[in-house]
């Protein structure tokens, strides 16, 4: 349960700023670009560093690497929530996603050294019901924090808060959490690991950041650079892997079936699923004016129908198999659609009452999808490699996450000025709607038996 704590900080810091950002830009002055920096900041770091983290943490054992990373992520949350102004928030939230990294591909890593056969099974169902409820609670816990301003420490207070925690978790941890390490830990790959941060980087960082800075030179440069840089890396790894070395992501891992087609699903599932989150935090506040508080629960039925999927799904997958995430993709592709409906629907009164149906809907598909994917992504690496094979899982996810903010953030916002906020909304809801179908098709693809 210590691990899980550690894997669920992270998850809930990259999204419990959505509800929070129109109350750092009132007290910092911050600006459109800024506060796309403290999120985006946050994400690409993140991304970046996962599969190092990874690395070391099979080099130097994922217990050491764990309680430096939670005691890093309280110092640099408590940077983020004394912060002066919009740019030492930035810089706090960088090096909060870069704790982050150190902390979380040893989560994953510690189940799968440790455990095996039906243990692993629950563990690694456990951590994807863990990392789902994480990312709706991230949001709803910011709108219950901002609103209640403890001693007038508004926004401050959803970083602030991350401080007693990380504290408790360090001393649980340093109790009841094993030492592990890989058996034969390979160095470091520093031309991979160069070549794979320009390519997050060159990717992230405009899409992130171009709409907000009115797409100035420096962006296109970037987008062109990436397909360069990702030729680059692969290259690099592939060479490495072939001449018996350890490359930062080896090419071999994705002759793993399951690893590979399961990537295949996180990749989309996660672009819409971040792009989905920002996007309703944005909708509700500055479209509907709702509080904080209003559009945090507007997302309680989502997070209780993903823990009831979540809680249900071991036991039908273990009987039906991988059919169950193709039913949830068609679940969740359900919600949405009524979430579409209300809009079109009810935009004056949306609220709670309408928006509940969809958003349990959506919650619940969701719920049999990503604890699934987890499992069968994980299945089959070996334990020598359960560092780097996390590792590459989670860099995808985040990655994704980070790519549908921006994707799906700058869609909805470039189209809410000339459209109107409904319209966006709908329009960017449907495109998620797409995104679920490939999930649904790719899901057929998955290997029917999940071990």
């Amino acid at each position: 349960m210590t691990v899980l704590l550690g894997a669920s900080l992270p998850l809930i810091d990259f999204f419990i700023v959505n509800v929070a950002l129109p109350s750092i830009d009132r007290d910092l002055a911050a600006g459109p670009a800024l506060l796309e920096l403290v999120v985006a900041g946050y994400g690409v770091a993140y991304a970046v560093l996962l599969v190092l983290g990874g690395r070391l943490g099979d080099m130097f054992g994922r217990r050491r690497l764990f309680l430096a990373g939670m005691a890093a992520f309280g110092a640099t949350s408590l940077a983020c929530g004394l912060a002066p102004d919009a740019w030492s928030l930035v810089a706090a939230r960088v090096a909060q996603g870069a704790a982050s990294a150190l902390m979380l591909p040893q989560v994953l890593a510690t189940i799968h050294a440790t455990t095996t056969g039906a243990r692993r099974a629950r563990a690694l169902s456990l951590y994807g019901a863990t990392a789902g409820l994480s990312m709706v609670a991230g949001q709803i816990l910011g709108g219950v924090l901002v609103a209640a301003d403890l001693a007038g420490t508004g926004w401050r207070l959803i970083f602030l808060v991350n401080v007693p925690v990380a504290l408790i978790g360090l001393a649980l941890a340093a109790r009841t959490v094993p030492e592990t390490r890989s058996d034969r830990p390979a160095p470091v790959d520093g031309a991979g690991t160069l070549l794979l941060t320009v390519s997050l980087i060159t990717l992230l960082a405009p899409l992130t950041e171009g709409r907000a800075a009115g797409w100035p030179v420096w962006t296109w440069v970037s987008l062109a650079v990436f397909p360069f840089a990702a030729g680059a890396f692969w290259m690099v790894e592939r060479r490495a892997d072939r001449q018996g070395r350890t490359p930062l992501v080896p090419p071999s891992l994705f002759a793993l079936p399951g690893l590979r087609r399961g990537l295949a699903m996180v990749l989309p599932f996660s672009i819409g699923f971040g792009g989905f989150m920002f996007v309703v935090a944005v909708a509700l506040q500055q479209g509907l004016r709702l509080g904080p508080v209003a559009a945090g629960v507007a997302l309680v039925p989502m997070a209780v129908a993903f823990f009831v999927a979540s809680l249900l799904g071991p036991r039908l997958v273990g009987r039906y198999g991988s059919p169950v995430v193709t039913v949830g993709g068609l679940i969740q592709a359900a919600g949405l659609a009524l979430l579409v409906m209300a809009a079109l629907r009810s935009w004056q009164d949306l609220g709670f009452v309408e928006l509940l149906p969809g958003m349990a809907l959506a919650g619940f598909g969701q719920g049999f999808q990503l604890p699934v994917l987890f499992r069968i992504v994980l299945a089959d690496v070996p334990g020598d490699r359960a560092g780097v094979g996390s590792g590459v899982m989670v860099t995808t996810q985040q990655s994704s996450l980070a790519l549908g903010v921006a994707t799906l953030g700058t869609l909805f916002l470039a189209l809410s000025g000339p459209m109107g906020m409904r319209d966006a909304l709908v329009t960017t809801l449907l495109t998620q709607l797409g995104l679920v179908v490939l999930t649904v098709l790719l899901s057929l693809r998955l290997p029917r038996t999940v071990r």
